[in-house]
């Protein structure tokens, strides 16, 4: 799934170029990365969900790294629980016997354990089990949901309840609670069960993917839907199916994940000074700690300043706090308010 915009890592992630586009400090762009963790005989190639104005931002970058893949193209983003449909729904038309469904815009430092991960799923999978993957956590992050299983010592366990951007004290808690799991997005499924499932909890999405599906053109790579994916409703496929359903199960990996979601997440995984500063692109510090800074060619000075985020790119400058994320979404919100959506 190709889709969104990366409003939090605004500037440097926009609607016409989100941040799976974007390197982020790696080699690779992350949708480049995501594609090249499955190049081995036990995957199909890759089909990437994406909206049609990015068609050709996934096949530059795919191409430049030799990856064969096909296109799903939206004519607008509907969330993640009408691209689970349609990927069921073409898998299904393809004859393949199960959908690895997942975002491209997540760091993984641990490529095979989450393919050691998704061999376990695997199973429950073909026996028409929904299964999710869950996410050691690290830390107590309040910004993820968490998936609770039930009680066992069994490598895939059945999900007992979803918790959505719990409090500090309740995160701080799950840390050290082997039943909880950061919620990754990752999802494996047969076809036939995951559409019985969906067409039991929420017909409505299905008929309206059934009815954009069957409408599709077929342009050579592609796969242009039909305006009737319009109906469908914006709901995540973990609120319209998995958390009405009993039958998704839980696979616990520890993969080195990261959604890549904040500036203090990049600071975090990035190469830093001496001082904790991670800085990418000119820049000049002087009494400086902490703070990251990413230009895409002008020249940044810092000087006296601690904890900041800088970006620079493509004409606009941000300045804000690094672990504050609510200050770029309420410079997002500003943005619009000043009639600038030609910036977002």
């Amino acid at each position: 799934m190709s889709g969104g915009a990366g409003t939090r890592l605004w500037p440097l992630s926009r609607r016409a170029k989100p941040k799976q586009f974007h390197g982020l400090g790696g080699a690779r762009t992350l949708i480049q990365d995501t594609a090249l963790r499955f190049t081995t005989d036990d995957f199909g190639p890759p089909t990437i969900i994406c909206n049609v104005s990015h068609a050709a931002l996934v096949r530059e970058q795919l191409a430049a790294v030799g990856i064969a893949h096909g296109l799903v193209l939206e004519p607008e983003g509907r969330n993640t629980g009408a691209a689970a449909v349609i990927a069921a729904l073409a898998v299904q038309k393809a004859g393949g016997d199960l959908v690895l469904l997942l975002s491209a815009d997540a760091r993984i430092e641990d490529a095979a354990a989450l393919r050691r991960a998704i061999d376990l799923g695997a199973h429950a999978a073909q026996d028409g089990a929904l299964v999710i993957f869950g996410i050691k956590p690290t830390s107590p992050e309040t910004g993820y949901g968490y998936i609770r299983a039930e009680p066992g010592d069994e490598a895939v366990r059945k999900v007992a309840a979803f918790v959505e951007k719990p409090d500090l004290a309740n995160a701080q808690a799950y840390v050290c609670d082997p039943a909880y799991s950061w919620n990754a997005g990752i999802f494996l499924f047969s076809p036939s069960a995951f559409l019985g499932e969906a067409r039991r909890v929420a017909p409505d999405l299905v008929a309206a993917c059934e009815v954009a599906f069957g409408e599709a053109l077929h342009q050579g790579d592609a796969i242009q839907l039909g305006e009737a994916f319009l109906r469908a409703p914006s709901l995540p496929v973990d609120v319209a199916i998995f958390e009405k359903t009993d039958k998704a199960m839980v696979v616990s990996a520890d993969i080195g994940w990261s959604d890549l979601g904040v500036f203090d997440a990049l600071w975090a995984q990035a190469p830093k000074t001496a001082s904790g500063d991670a800085l990418q692109g000119p820049v000049v510090t002087v009494d400086t700690a902490n703070s990251f800074v990413n230009t895409d060619g002008p020249l940044v000075v810092l000087s006296g300043v601690e904890d900041l985020v800088v970006i620079v790119e493509n004409g606009v400058v941000l300045v804000t706090r690094r672990n504050a994320p609510g200050g770029v979404r309420a410079a997002v919100e500003a943005v619009r308010k000043a009639g600038r959506e030609d910036l977002l």
